[in-house]
């Protein structure tokens, strides 16, 4: 039996006092993940990323779960994935998750090919800089996010003439799609390069954020040919090939799709809409530490 470190935090470990809202999710995927493993003689263990005493090197591999808490940390966060790396098989790699730890990579998709939403990089946000992004971008209701983040934290929606929050980090800005508030957004996910399943996220009534600490809720979906051939696109320009990805989708009132972001980290992949997820994770990871299907 090989054990397999999940990698989580201190607010979704189980048993932990300062847990997330979001923290079911944690569980959810863990229930999926656990029988299918074991069925491929892996154990799964939790431990959190900042875990000073935990020993990497009793770990066959280790998979970035749900480091919820990161992006305040960023630079302590990479420097220990390294070092996880450096004493065991990390999924998905330091350099990936590197790269996609700041959101200016979807520059580097766009060079690719990829269709990205209009996007200011703001780096010192002021009034001045966010009526300038509403000006460049020719909007009026715009979506301003930190360029290092997740899961809607310091995200902002602004429309022109609003009081300008306090934004003390680098930040990006983008036209609100109200695509998010009809069709919702939707998610692909990916297992070692193969598309797994997918499913449209969508916020609650006067809401356009849809995580689910904000009442969003999801649907299943059979993505059209068409869409799934733009996500793969996405997907089969990362190098490595990642073990797990998420493709997240946005489409304009014009029905073009436009990606928001390729979720490398840390993304939560839907097992309740995916429920083969577990047998695909545990296949990919097995045959990633030498021992076939």
């Amino acid at each position: 039996m090989k054990t397999i470190a999940y990698i989580c935090s201190q607010v979704t470990i189980s048993g932990s006092p300062n847990r997330r809202k979001d923290a079911f999710e944690h569980d959810r995927t863990l229930d999926v993940l656990r029988p299918a493993f074991l069925d491929r003689e892996l154990d799964i263990v939790e431990v959190c990323w900042d875990d000073e005493q935990a020993d990497w090197s009793e770990f066959a591999g280790a998979i970035i779960g749900t480091t919820w808490d990161y992006w305040d940390r960023a630079s302590l966060f990479l420097d220990t994935l390294e070092r996880i790396e450096s004493q065991t098989r990390l999924f998905n790699c330091a350099s990936t998750v590197r790269w996609n730890s700041h959101k200016g990579y979807l520059r580097d998709l766009a060079t690719d090919g990829a269709k990205l939403i209009p996007t200011i990089w703001i780096e010192a946000p002021s009034a001045d800089a966010i009526g300038e992004a509403f000006d460049v971008l020719d909007c009026d209701d715009m979506v301003v996010k930190r360029q290092v983040g997740a899961g809607a934290t310091g995200q902002f929606r602004l429309k022109r003439g609003d009081a300008i929050p306090e934004m003390p980090f680098p930040m990006m800005a983008q036209p609100f799609f109200p695509s998010i508030q009809t069709e919702g957004e939707m998610s692909l996910i990916f297992i070692d390069g193969k598309f797994s399943h997918a499913l449209i996220k969508k916020a609650k009534e006067g809401d356009y954020r849809i995580q689910s600490n904000y009442g969003g809720y999801e649907e299943a979906i059979e993505p059209s040919s068409d869409d799934l051939l733009a996500a793969e696109k996405v997907v089969g320009s990362v190098s490595p090939m990642p073990l797990y990805a998420r493709v997240d989708m946005l489409r304009s009132e014009s029905d073009e799709l436009y990606l928001m972001e390729l979720e490398l980290i840390e993304p939560y992949l839907f097992p309740v809409e995916g429920p083969e997820l577990g047998t695909r994770m545990a296949e990919a990871v097995s045959r990633r530490l030498g021992g076939g299907d």
